[in-house]
């Protein structure tokens, strides 16, 4: 019997070989290789540094790596592709070479960044700027790695959103990221991607208000319905600032508010700076939806049936 409280199971994910799905959400923890993102504890430019996060994600329950060489937002300084390829290949060279069985995603809305690092065994492409390079989703086939779909409200790469509306409101906005979203899906199908490696991602601050993000975080279900496995990356975002009125290193809290919610409603991989709480977070909403059992169960059970059973011997 299917239980009416309990969302529908979302789609999987495929990647190098890995499922995840509701009973097995994945971690996806950042490293930026920038001096500027907006969370300082997330800046790894040294890279040194950034091999220090690696082995800590990993060690943590990271399942995937997301690397970026650019900020989103439009502060700090133009970053060329051939800088940026500087910034991540080398530390991708580096992570395949020393966590072969990690998943790589790269962050990057450039095809030429992805053509560059092909070689690193790259397995999905993060294009948070929802294709604004069209050849982009091209390359991702073309290397055989998976991609993310974002929604931006149409805005350019490392815009920060100015007046932005989605009529009418108060769900055009929905409205608009599963239109964008649908969209985008279609358009890495027609590529050759297949369906079990198209991430679909919200993408909230992204062309929004606090308000649009609260509200496409609540619709999860309607982004989960659309067929593909869905991204959401909520970690230390504004929209969980303003909502609490707090700075970046006061917000996990709200963040795994957030993760809850959107896990509990079919997410499947969680963007995390904080990888070690979102993966407790995520096992244990897979484990209210009855889609993970317990790692322990002895609670009430009598002691007799907690005992080994004995091994005959000759």
């Amino acid at each position: 019997m299917t239980d009416p409280i309990v969302p529908p199971a979302p789609a999987p994910l495929v990647l190098r070989g890995r499922r995840f799905d509701a009973g097995r959400p994945a971690v996806m923890a950042i490293i930026n290789r920038t001096t500027d993102s907006f969370y300082a504890a997330g800046r790894h430019a040294d890279l040194d540094t950034a091999r220090r996060a690696l082995d800590s994600a990993v060690e943590l329950g990271a399942d995937i790596i997301d690397v970026g060489g650019v900020r989103a937002g439009q502060e700090g300084p133009v970053v060329t592709p051939e800088q940026e390829i500087e910034r991540v290949v080398p530390f991708l060279e580096h992570i395949r070479a020393t966590h072969p069985e990690v998943i790589i995603s790269l962050d990057t809305w450039r095809s030429e960044v992805a053509l560059a690092a092909a070689h690193c065994g790259v397995d999905l492409i993060n294009d948070t700027w929802a294709g604004a390079d069209p050849d982009l989703v091209g390359v991702a086939a073309q290397i055989g790695a998976g991609v993310v779909c974002s929604h931006t409200g149409g805005l350019p790469p490392r815009t920060d959103p100015v007046a932005v509306t989605y009529p009418p409101e108060p769900l055009g906005i929905v409205t608009d990221v599963l239109s964008t979203l649908q969209q985008g899906a279609e358009v890495a199908l027609e590529a050759g991607i297949p369906r079990e490696r198209i991430l679909v991602d919200p993408t909230l601050d992204f062309g929004k208000t606090t308000a649009h993000s609260l509200t496409t975080l609540r619709h999860t279900a309607a982004v989960v319905a659309l067929g593909f496995p869905v991204l959401q990356a909520l970690s230390r975002k504004d929209f969980v600032g303003e909502t609490l009125d707090l700075p970046a290193d006061d917000r996990l809290e709200g963040t795994l508010a957030a993760t809850a919610v959107a896990a509990w409603l079919g997410a499947t991989v969680f963007r995390a700076h904080d990888v070690r709480a979102t993966r407790r977070v995520v096992d244990m909403v897979a484990s209210i939806r009855g889609e993970r059992a317990p790692v322990v169960s002895v609670r009430g059970v009598p002691p007799e049936m907690l005992r080994a059973p004995e091994v005959a011997t000759d």
